[in-house]
């Protein structure tokens, strides 16, 4: 048997059974793509035609702006092409519109292709799909602005009018030489709003100390 076909203990034909396996597995898992140093699309596995509802033929040709969301500014791309051109990988996160519409963001990793003088001829790009984790990230947003919103109705709705009464109360306090029941009033107000004050900073904290907690 020919040596030339043995490769860390492995023959050729366990070799072509190996990288069958892998790419069926990377058909099956990842979404796959090969641009030229254009950006024009030249392959690109099955994967990427159902993720992005566009055929074979509609994506041969075109570049990746077919399934751009417009989600990302042009710094992101530009920063993109910056390192890939400069022959070094590119890893990021991207959201995609599909031709239906709907929205899909990819794990991406884009890998340039030299040739063995080191000249890049096409890109390589390899794909995971992250769009429930980019939900979540956007519903653990979502919930952080709700929490802010309270957060400021606590300090302007509530705290406000709280400072108010107390201020009032010490007027009176001060200024007026009420009668006995007037001045109990006064004092039953007054511990009112301190109690008030207090519960609403206790409160704010709390608040405050959620949203960090679903920051992290």
């Amino acid at each position: 048997m020919n040596d030339h076909y043995h490769i860390e203990g492995h023959s050729r034909e366990d070799l072509i059974l190996m990288l069958n396996a892998y790419q069926k597995a990377t058909d099956e898992n990842i979404f796959c793509s090969i641009t030229d140093k254009a950006g024009k699309i030249i392959y690109a596995n099955q994967k990427v035609c159902e993720i992005s509802r566009y055929s074979m033929v509609e994506l041969l040709g075109q570049t990746h702006n077919l399934v751009n969301a417009g989600y990302h500014p042009d710094s992101f791309f530009k920063e993109m092409w910056e390192t890939i051109e400069s022959g070094s990988v590119w890893k990021g996160e991207v959201k995609n519109r599909a031709k239906d519409g709907s929205y899909y963001w990819l794990d991406s990793v884009i890998i340039p292709i030299k040739d063995a003088d080191g000249i890049i001829h096409q890109y390589f790009s390899l794909r995971t799909l992250i769009s429930d984790k980019k939900a979540a990230e956007e519903a653990k947003n979502q919930r952080i602005h709700e929490l802010e919103e309270l957060l400021h109705m606590l300090s302007h709705e509530v705290r406000q009018p709280v400072a108010n009464i107390l201020g009032i109360s010490k007027i009176f306090e001060k200024y007026l030489d009420q009668p006995e029941e007037l001045i109990k009033l006064l004092y039953f107000i007054k511990q009112s709003a301190e109690s008030l004050d207090a519960f609403t900073r206790k409160l704010t904290l709390y608040v405050h100390e959620l949203g960090e907690n679903e920051r992290k």
